[in-house]
């Protein structure tokens, strides 16, 4: 059986995948064979003081070091008396080496001088030195034979070096094991790759929601307002963007696919099929750094210490090449990175901790040409800080396509695979959960066991059930694999079974605490054995693998291969604990049930205390583990694991008040997530009547959504997330424009484009509620519509206060009783929201003057990407055109629509617009009854003829411009000079 693999330490390796995390070790070298490439003649040594010497007769290395001495000679006797004093002078202040002291350079001839520097320098460094002084010296261009000689064989070197990791890369990344593949079989990573959706976006900022709620809320999302990132363009500089990137930041969830994709990257390069401007990528993960935490490095050692071609090239510096460094697993690092108190250091051969050498790279103090790609789970993104990333990049996994590509690439029964597919897209749930690869994964073994050995049997629909076999398959491939045992024996031995609950009982208490990577002696305090436990690798895997190609390491650190095997395995133990001792895990004091009180009673009980805890949760942390546990309450999943629980059977009254206990909690007034969690509960428990209910009514259209329930709106918004409807716009109106209906539908808002919630009187507290939805790192929402709505002053404080970093490009606001008063917090909105609104609607709303004066201070903002502002019956006179016209003036290159029509302007506020327009980029402007004459139109006109105006669209509609301003404009249509097309001046007297 299959559940817990222990990486053996030994110096031949294989590269083993678990659920997408890469196991990398050593392979046995292959003999080298003639047409390998060797190092070129080395007439340079650059080695390090380290290797100096190492398998070289004293003899040899003695005719060696005469042969550098000769060589530094001849390039130095090529300089004239003021060049060597040039030279000397680079010697003695150093820089990127260490300096010789002047005192010993003030005299010093010319063979003086190559002794001191083979003194100072070793033979093995010198040349490298005199490189870089001739290169200061002439910008590159050396100026003898010699010193071309030594640029050409560097340049060899590094070629030899780059072919060299190459092909130590694709032998360490072709090959990867998918979970455990067959318990040994490789497989071709270019043969099951499957692209990954990656999307730009979002900021390095902590998500600390339980990662199944991020990948049921990203699996909602709609694809229209998003750009896909290919896994070799990482680096590109997207359309508009004019900065170089440096610093990637790529979050996704556990299982999601990050490690396969920078393995994709990195084989890809060494392949020579994609990014070959790189001269070298160095892929490192944190679990491997966090074994150097008390050991210290320079740069250029810390990458001699894991990539040896670069050593054994002698490659002191990559200041010259393009170089990317890989960092996967920042959600794993046990590095102190504080950013704020870390030394700076920018001497890249200068020795220091691990992570001071990391802080300065990410930094770009060290290296700072070279390019980071660093991925991390979402919860530990906010580690490194926002001006240290140049882009934040997450990787969503798989779209609907991209399943169904990895199941027909991983089954050569195309049959069999479709079988795969349609079964997974008859259960919304599985169908979400897909969207993780590990999860497809877990989901194919199970799928083609169960084609394959139970002909006509019904194949898993919930998750429970599909846990369920999988822990089954992985009783069946320990028994045959490594018992000799056959298909037809029982699966489950005395042995299988205390290693199955001894992995349940670290799965739970290792939840409880919080954690999902753990230590050896969390096993042993579980009663593991890790040698017997070694052949469980489809479950539980040894995470720590040794540091690469040096030496092994008896720390180990351990994990399940997703979280969700940890929490299915939690739920186990707490069911089987209380199967076997009528004890509840879930209790503060565990005790045994009173001899009163019947086991029927306590296991509901049981059940009851986990619907609460689980509400409880902030962050949703124990909703999966939920799903589980009530699952496993059902006889027909009992019976799926004869054979390991020695007592099976919850009475059907058991299951039917439990049901009704999550029912009654629905009726509450609970948040959106938790509500959906329970009707996911209710799922695992074969109820479905809520939801059949509402989707009866729908059909029919019968739906009356006045009388609707808690439980009801509840199942409504289950309905809408499960089903494949375009969610891209919300309206409220649909269903009822009422604060109550809202409220409960919240979560479909969350996952919209586009929300319509005009005329729902919404109150303060719902705005607040509307709110927390709104500032949560997996809201969607790219256009809010507020209209009507009595919003008031404090409404709009909170409007500002909780989204600190929305993606709203689109607010309106209009007729939502808006005063001057509320002009302070809409203020602070737009700071809020100053690099991402596009459009703002405050249209007949009582702004004022003052509230105007406000609002266009903040305009003044350089960093303001607002394009349409409408400003419709606000209540403001002429004095407010002086503050616009000076916010137009200040950020000229931004707005483009502006609407100030029935406003009280007259010609002397036309006047001081105009100023303004001949400074802007204003296209499409309205002064529809804004009480103009032919003065305010000669003002006009005046502006619009200045060289560059973009005014294309004006409404003077309801002015009084008289015949005479009416053909001063009109005659500017013709005029090309103007860019003014269209005109509309309907009503004027």
């Amino acid at each position: 059986m299959t559940l817990l693999h222990v990486t053996a330490q030994h110096s031949h390796h294989c590269s083993i995948i678990i659920h997408g995390k890469e196991r990398r070790r050593k392979r046995k070298r292959k003999p080298e064979t003639e047409t390998e490439p060797g190092p070129p003649p080395r007439s340079v040594s650059l080695q390090s003081d380290e290797s100096k010497g190492n398998g070289c007769p004293p003899a040899k290395r003695s005719k060696m070091e005469a042969s550098v001495k000769e060589q530094l000679l001849g390039v130095l006797d090529d300089l004239g008396e003021e060049e060597l004093d040039r030279f000397h002078w680079h010697l003695q202040n150093g820089g990127d080496f260490t300096p010789i002291k002047k005192s010993r350079l003030e005299k010093a001839s010319r063979t003086t001088t190559v002794d001191l520097m083979v003194e100072t320098y070793t033979t093995d460094h010198v040349m490298e030195v005199a490189r870089l002084i001739l290169k200061k010296m002439k910008k590159g261009t050396p100026p003898t034979q010699e010193a071309s000689s030594l640029s050409s064989e560097s340049e060899k070197t590094l070629q030899w070096c780059q072919l060299k990791l190459k092909s130590k890369l694709k032998a360490e990344f072709q090959s990867v094991f998918e979970g455990i593949a067959k318990a040994g079989n490789p497989t071709l990573l270019n043969q099951i790759y499957t692209e990954l959706y990656i999307t730009e976006g979002g900021t390095a900022e902590v998500n600390d929601e339980h990662e199944v709620r991020q990948i049921e809320t990203a699996s909602r999302k709609t694809k229209k307002t998003e750009t896909p990132i290919r896994q070799e363009d990482i680096f590109k500089l997207p359309p508009g963007r004019d900065e170089p990137i440096r610093t990637v930041l790529t979050k996704g969830v556990a299982g999601i696919g990050k490690t396969v994709l920078t393995q994709k990257y990195t084989l890809d390069w060494a392949e020579d099929k994609a990014n070959q401007d790189i001269q070298f990528i160095f892929p490192f993960t944190f679990r491997e750094l966090n074994v150097l935490k008390e050991e210290k490095f320079s740069l250029m050692e810390l990458v001699h210490h894991f990539f040896t071609e670069t050593k054994e090239a002698g490659i002191c510096s990559f200041e010259d090449s393009q170089v990317v460094f890989i960092f996967d697993g920042l959600d794993e690092c046990r590095l102190p990175l504080d950013f704020h108190k870390t030394t700076i250091l920018t001497d890249p051969r200068k020795s220091t901790s691990v992570d001071v050498l990391l802080i300065n790279l990410i930094r770009g103090k060290l290296l700072p040409s070279a390019r980071l790609w660093i991925t991390t789970r979402p919860a530990a993104a906010n580690q490194i800080p926002p001006d240290c990333v140049d882009m934040v990049t997450e990787v969503r996994g798989f779209t609907d396509p991209q399943k169904e590509e990895y199941f027909r690439k991983r089954s050569r029964d195309k049959e069999q695979a479709s079988r795969i597919i349609s079964h997974i897209k008859t259960s919304r749930s599985l169908h979400i959960m897909c969207h993780i690869p590990v999860f497809c994964w877990i989901t194919a073994t199970v799928l083609e066991d169960v084609l394959e050995t139970r002909e006509g049997g019904q194949l898993p629909k919930t998750l429970t059930e599909m846990y369920i076999h999988f822990l089954v398959v992985q009783a069946k491939v320990k028994k045959v694999k490594y018992d000799g045992g056959a298909e037809t024996d029982a699966h489950w031995s005395p042995e299988s079974r205390k290693m199955i609950e001894s992995l349940g009982k670290l799965a739970f208490d290792q939840l409880q605490k919080g954690n999902l990577i753990f230590y050896e002696s969390d096993l042993t305090e579980c009663g593991i054995d890790i040698r017997a436990a070694s052949v469980y690798s489809g479950v539980f895997t040894q995470i720590f693998k040794e540091v690469r190609r040096l030496y092994q390491v008896e720390n180990k650190v351990f994990c399940f291969i997703h979280l969700s095997v940890q929490e299915f395995l939690a739920a186990l133990h707490v069911h089987l604990t209380f199967k076997n001792s009528v004890i509840s895990l879930l209790e503060e004091q565990q005790t045994t049930s009173d001899e009163s009180e019947t086991e029927e009673y306590a296991e509901t009980d049981l059940y009851m205390t986990a619907v609460d805890k689980a509400l409880q949760s902030p962050n949703g942390h124990l909703d999966l583990f939920l799903r589980f546990l009530v699952g496993l309450s059902l006889q027909t999943n009992q019976t799926l694991l004869e054979g390991l629980l020695t007592q099976t059977g919850s009475s059907s009254q058991t299951n039917q008040e439990t049901v009704q206990y999550i029912k009654k909690k629905l009726s509450k007034n609970l948040s959106g997530e938790k509500s959906i969690n329970l009707l996911h509960c209710l799922n695992e428990l074969n109820d479905r009547s809520l939801v059949e209910e509402i989707q009866q009514s729908l059909r029919s259209g019968s739906l009356s959504t006045d009388k609707l329930s808690p439980a009801q709106w509840s199942a409504l918004a289950f309905i809408l997330l499960s089903s494949e409807d375009d969610l891209d716009v919300f309206d409220l109106k649909k269903y009822t424009a009422s604060e109550k209906a809202l409220l409960r539908l919240l979560p479909v808002v969350q996952v919209s484009n586009k929300a319509l919630l005009s005329s729902c009187n919404l109150s303060e507290e719902g705005c607040e509620d509307l709110l927390s939805y709104l500032s949560s790192k997996s809201c969607s929402l790219r256009e809010l519509d507020l209209s009507t709505n009595s919003l008031k002053a404090s409404a709009v404080k909170h409007l500002s206060t909780a989204v600190q970093s929305p993606k709203l490009k689109i607010l309106r606001l209009n007729i939502c009783e808006l005063s001057e008063r509320s002009c302070e917090a809409l203020s602070s909105l737009l700071s809020s929201w100053s690099g991402t609104l596009t459009e703002l609607d405050l249209s007949i709303n009582s702004l004022q003057d003052s509230g105007v004066k406000l609002l266009s201070a903040r305009l003044q903002s350089l960093n303001y990407k607002l394009n349409t502002l409408r400003l419709k019956v606000c209540g403001f006179s002429e004095i407010s055109c002086d503050y616009l016209t000076a916010a137009l003036k200040s950020n000229p290159s931004q707005l483009r629509q502006l609407d100030l029509s029935n406003s009280d302007l007259r010609d002397s506020g036309l006047k001081l617009l105009s100023a303004g327009l001949k400074s802007c980029a204003v296209e499409t402007l309205s002064l529809s009854g804004c009480l103009i004459t032919e003065e305010g139109c000669t003002s006009l006109a005046s502006a619009l003829s200045s060289n560059p105006s973009h005014l294309r669209e004006l409404d003077l509609s309801y002015n009084h411009p008289g015949d005479s301003g009416m053909k001063l404009l009109s005659a500017g249509l013709k005029d090309p000079g103007w860019r003014l097309d269209t005109l509309r001046y309907e009503g004027n007297v």
